[in-house]
């Protein structure tokens, strides 16, 4: 028996608008532009809705219906959920329809879809324990599968999640790391005993994820009978075939022109075709397997660009020097216990800001220019550092009122309009 794994990521960040040195202390608004269509994250919502999400539930729906054995899991960042319920809340109800089939997984993540692990460990627990709940409160399920953010994955987080209760964890299947062994199998975590990795085909995810509508392709225009020919070659070599990839693959980065509809309506019954082809959930998959082997992993591996690491949102100076900023403030937001600024901060860790950052070239450029509303790395750098200057005036000041509070004045805290021009100063601002 060959089964077949699909799970979809399902997310969308709060984009940061175009925010001027001149706003640093004037504008506590990051995150909404009106003015701008592709940093107005409600109508890059709404529009995701009407292309990709609402379109692929239905089908997902009728294809539920339609074939008993089928069946995939979901991931959702807390940012996504979020935004549903402020501006599509119809989508959020049709994503709770297909969990309701008891089909559809979902899986643990971080809330604020941040790298948070490989910078703060309480931070990182803080977001899995929020999204946990999140999960349980709107659709009424308790995840046993992890899913890190971008597919991130070292043996120490595998060795986290199995001390944590988790029966699985997935990652990408890339050959540097597998060598001569298939990503089809279950494996054990090094370090571990009990926790399973599921690894990710790429090559299968990425001909629908990323070629399907290369006409330069020469599978192209592919269609699910070859699609499912090629899965089933994998019988007597293989226990499950996992199938991961973003969710708006489906009407968003492919568009509906593409066939892509299409293909996904016919796959399920022409991979069915084969008697020894069915679908399992990942915790199903992980309850049916044995693993077979070690899977080794001391440094960070993730799904994106060629280098498979965290060259993607880390890998030039801007990236490094942004993203540790951000993590520098840990302690001074939640020492304010200010709900608005701590939400303000998580909102800013959520990987996508430092992605959009990526000054890589040749089709791993091409990738991070798609994605991003900027016109430039810069453009995003600017922005970004311009929100996140603000950001920490609004901390020290509260941190300062804390203590005017308390009756003491400790010298380190300057007065707000110290603290105003010293942050004006940093910024290069006369």
């Amino acid at each position: 028996m060959l089964t077949v794994c699909p799970y979809f990521h399902v997310h969308q960040p709060h984009r940061v608008k175009r925010f001027r040195v001149f706003d640093i202390g004037n504008d506590s608004q990051y995150f909404n532009d009106e003015s701008e269509t592709d940093l107005n994250n409600r109508r890059v919502l709404e529009k995701v809705a009407r292309k990709s999400y609402l379109p692929t539930n239905a089908i997902l729906k009728e294809l539920l219906a339609k074939h008993p054995e089928f069946r995939f899991a979901l991931s959702f960042s807390g940012t996504v959920l979020d935004q549903f319920e402020a501006y599509a809340p119809e989508v959020l109800v049709s994503f709770q329809e297909l969990v309701k089939t008891g089909r559809v997984e979902i899986l643990a993540d971080t809330y604020y879809h941040s790298l948070a692990f490989f910078y703060s460990l309480p931070e990182f627990e803080r977001q899995v324990t929020e999204h946990k709940k999140r999960i349980q409160s709107l659709f009424g399920v308790t995840p046993k599968v992890f899913r890190n953010t971008e597919l991130s994955y070292t043996n120490s987080l595998a060795q986290w999640c199995e001390k944590n209760g988790y029966t699985g964890i997935m990652a990408e299947g890339w050959e540097p790391v597998l060598g001569w062994r298939s990503p089809n199998y279950l494996y054990t975590p090094t370090g571990c005993s009990k926790i399973k990795v599921l690894l990710k085909n790429y090559k299968l995810s990425d001909d629908i994820a990323f070629r399907f509508s290369q006409q330069s392709w020469k599978s192209w225009p592919l269609n699910a009978d070859t699609y499912a020919e090629w899965v089933h070659a994998h019988h007597g070599n293989g226990q499950t075939i996992n199938l991961f990839m973003d969710y708006e693959t489906f009407g968003e980065h492919q568009w509906e022109e593409t066939g892509i509809f299409d293909f996904l309506r016919h796959l399920p019954t022409a991979l069915l075709r084969h008697p020894d082809t069915t679908f399992r959930l990942p915790s199903e998959t992980v309850a049916a397997y044995d693993s077979v082997g070690v899977f080794d992993v001391p440094h960070v591996l993730t799904w994106a660009d060629t280098d498979r690491d965290l060259t993607a949102w880390v890998g030039n100076d801007i990236q490094k020097g942004a993203i540790a900023a951000t993590y520098a403030l840990e302690n001074d937001v939640l020492q304010t216990k200010d709900t608005a600024l701590i939400s303000a901060w998580r909102k800013l860790q959520t990987s996508d800001h430092f992605y959009y950052m990526c000054t890589k070239w040749f089709s791993d450029g091409d990738v991070h220019a798609y994605f991003s509303p900027y016109e430039s790395p810069y453009d995003a750098y600017i922005a970004f550092m311009n929100a996140l200057s603000d950001l920490q005036l609004r901390v020290q000041h509260a941190l300062s009122a804390q203590l005017v509070e308390k009756g003491i004045r400790d010298k380190k805290f300057a007065r707000p309009k110290q603290l105003k021009q010293r942050m004006r100063k940093k910024a290069g601002v006369a």
